[in-house]
């Protein structure tokens, strides 16, 4: 595990990676966003541990916020943690804004300076692949909507129809889903379509939170709370004043502090660790899960009234076999920015490539396709991707065969046309030149009336 540093401050750098040693870090040193900047094109950290005022501003934090955005354009995955002497709620929030992942304030505090290392290194590499994920649909821009999601489908229509509603109010919600199917980017979409986009989104793990920093990460602490609560310290909630609270993972919050979260969510209020002082919780509320909370529920593993707290509204992201009108349009996607980032020949897929992603049943989703397209172009030797190229293993999904079991010679010759029409984007020209009918023919086995 590499630990990238940025401070123009040569002690700083130097105590910093003296503790790091000692805690069994390996670190890196840079004196200026150039240097971390070329050290990040040439080698693979786990962490990035960057000022945010530098020798030309001291103060301001824009240095260290460009950096941040840069450091993410070149490393999306990378985990950013912003230090400063400086420290105030605006810039915390800008920070995190901007990508940061968590923020700390100078002078540090050893064990809460580990405490946030280590938990972004808990994360593991699934979640940051997650990020990476997450930062590469952040830029595309080629799908029905000016945010970040990439659909064509009426499943993802519909959803997405649903979560506009539900954004302009303050309705908690919850998105449950399958892993990797984008549930913290339909959070994000909801975020950005409410009244409080200008504010910040503010994103948790509720999973990666040990016990005894728990109320510290979340409510914030005052100095002299205890032990080594040497200064204040801004939680979350704080953090996302104004704005929206993302509480990801929700299912593996232990009970413990699940009673904490209820109580939040049922008065709004809640009293930084050390203080008596309670402050009104003006955020709103997203969830997210993976898991079977009824199941939970009934194993006494999650609280059935924190349930009915988290979902207002419930929101469901389809599985990408649910939504096989988008995979094509998301491999393109993700196709272009991984042969922009590799300087690859590859253009696009063979026929045999676009049949073998429309028929996989896709068991990791969106997040297994990114990596599935970024390898084959990775692999591919020419301007089209085979579909060898693509190694996906078993190519047919077994829900395709499934939906062939017991049907007619006329229904599968149906789901065939559908596929094939699904393949060149609806345009029934192209379908039916691959199928070798007309296109009128096309049409009357679909019992369709052709467009004048």
């Amino acid at each position: 595990m590499t630990i990238l540093i940025v401070d123009d401050d040569v002690s700083i750098v130097r105590a910093l990676r003296l503790l790091l040693t000692s805690e069994g870090f390996a670190s890196h040193g840079c004196g200026s966003p150039e240097e971390a900047l070329d050290a990040v094109r040439r080698q693979s950290f786990d962490v990035a541990l960057i000022d945010l005022n530098y020798k030309d501003d001291t103060t301001s934090g824009k240095e260290g916020l460009t950096l941040i955005g840069e450091l993410r354009a070149i490393a999306p995955a990378l985990p950013v943690i912003a230090m400063t002497g400086w420290s105030t709620v605006g810039i915390a929030v800008e920070a995190m804004r901007e990508g940061a992942v968590d923020f700390v304030e100078k002078p540090w505090d050893n064990a809460r300076l580990l405490s946030v290392i280590r938990t972004q290194m808990k994360l593991g590499a699934s979640d940051r692949r997650a990020r990476r994920l997450e930062a590469e649909n952040a830029a595309l821009r080629e799908g029905q909507d000016q945010g970040r999601m990439v659909w064509r489908s009426e499943a993802m229509g519909r959803l997405l129809d649903m979560a506009r509603r539900v954004a302009h109010s303050d309705i908690p919600v919850l998105i449950t889903g399958e892993n990797g199917t984008g549930k913290s980017l339909l959070a994000g979409f909801i975020h950005e379509h409410s009244a409080r986009a200008e504010g910040p989104l503010v994103s948790v793990n509720m999973g990666a939170i040990s016990e005894t920093t728990f109320e510290s990460e979340m409510f914030g602490h005052t100095k002299g709370a205890y032990t080594d609560a040497r200064s204040d310290r801004t939680g979350r909630i704080e953090l996302a004043e104004g704005g929206t609270l993302f509480l990801d993972e929700i299912a593996n919050l232990p009970l413990t502090q699940q009673a904490k979260i209820l109580r939040l969510l049922e008065e709004r209020a809640y009293e930084k660790l050390g203080s008596s002082y309670a402050r009104q919780a003006n955020v709103r509320f997203i969830s997210a899960t993976n898991a079977d909370l009824d199941t939970l529920i009934a194993e006494r593993s999650f609280r059935q009234d924190l349930l009915y707290r988290l979902n207002g509204v419930t929101l469901r992201m389809p599985a990408l076999r649910e939504r096989r009108e988008d995979i094509l349009l998301l491999a393109r996607a993700f196709l272009e920015k991984a042969r922009s980032r590799y300087a690859s020949a590859a253009r696009g897929f063979s026929g045999g490539a676009e049949g073998a992603l429309l028929d996989y049943e896709w068991p990791g989703n969106i997040r297994e396709l990114q990596h599935v397209v970024e390898r084959s172009v990775l692999l591919a030797q020419g301007e089209a991707i085979g579909e060898g190229e693509l190694q996906l293993s078993g190519s047919k999904s077994r829900a395709a065969q499934g939906e062939l079991d017991g049907l007619s010679l006329e229904q599968v010759e149906d789901w065939f046309i559908r596929r094939t029409l699904a393949q060149h984007e609806g345009n029934a020209n192209l379908a039916a030149r691959a199928l070798g009918i007309s296109r009128s023919a096309l049409y009357r086995r679909l019992g369709r009336q052709e467009p004048s």
